[in-house]
């Protein structure tokens, strides 16, 4: 039975990640649970791991804040539904750009007038951003960006990269924003809050089409900002693994 739901859910997450869903996010995710539940050292999991771009966790926002002093201080911003991309320059040379599943996809990017070819830093800088199309639905949003990506041959007319982490980075989430804004990249809008509590209102705010309506989203993103709290969470082993979390509904 486990190999059944496994091959389903690899086949649902390729459809997902080329820009055609097949099933919904509460569905897939409860399918993932389903799995972890009945073989939880299953090669679909060890394989997600190793993604060089793994997907947001999307478990409840309430285990998520479990864990975190009631002041600390979080920013949320809009989870742009397009698709995933690093970013690496060395010596400020742009020298490769891979996709979540690690496809060298460097030729393409070098294509998209919002990321730039050279930058004014020295030795390695790795960014994590997302390609998406402005102005379009979430799906279609998607859809295009991976189209875009996957063709041989296509206009980069419309479609834009936003950067919002830098993966080897040493700088809390606010300046790593600022830093990215001064090296010219697009960057998300951001909120702040330093009540645990806040996030639903924010959440709320995103439902009522309140919030962040600039950008084609499927959520929004809450991290924290301390770095050094950040690292704490991708070293743990416990519960409270992940410094981010993605909210759909």
């Amino acid at each position: 039975m486990n190999t059944y739901l496994e091959e389903r859910l690899q086949w649902y997450d390729y459809n997902y990640r080329i820009g055609n869903a097949l099933i919904t996010d509460k569905q897939f995710d409860q399918l993932e649970k389903n799995l972890l539940r009945i073989d939880p050292k299953c090669n679909y999991f060890a394989n997600k791991q190793s993604h060089p771009l793994p997907s947001l966790n999307r478990n409840s926002i309430d285990e998520f804040l479990e864990g975190l002093l009631p002041d600390t201080r979080l920013l949320i911003e809009p989870k742009i539904d397009g698709i995933a991309i690093a970013l690496q320059y060395r010596n400020g040379t742009l020298e490769k750009s891979i996709s979540r599943n690690g496809k060298d996809v460097t030729s393409k990017i070098t294509e998209i007038q919002d990321v730039p070819l050279n930058l004014p830093v020295s030795g390695i800088l790795q960014i994590r951003g997302e390609l998406f199309a402005p102005n379009r639905p979430p799906n279609f949003s998607q859809r295009i960006a991976s189209g875009f990506v996957r063709a041989a041959a296509g206009s980069p007319e419309g479609i834009s990269f936003c950067g919002f982490q830098i993966i080897n980075g040493k700088l809390n989430q606010y300046e790593t924003l600022q830093y990215l804004k001064k090296l010219t990249f697009k960057t998300p809008a951001i909120k702040s809050c330093n009540y645990t509590s806040q996030v639903q209102v924010f959440r709320k705010q995103w439902l009522d089409k309140k919030l962040f309506t600039e950008y084609p989203t499927d959520g929004i993103v809450v991290k924290i900002n301390s770095r050094k709290l950040q690292l704490i969470r991708e070293k743990s082993l416990d519960s409270y693994s992940n410094w981010q979390m993605a909210i759909k509904n």
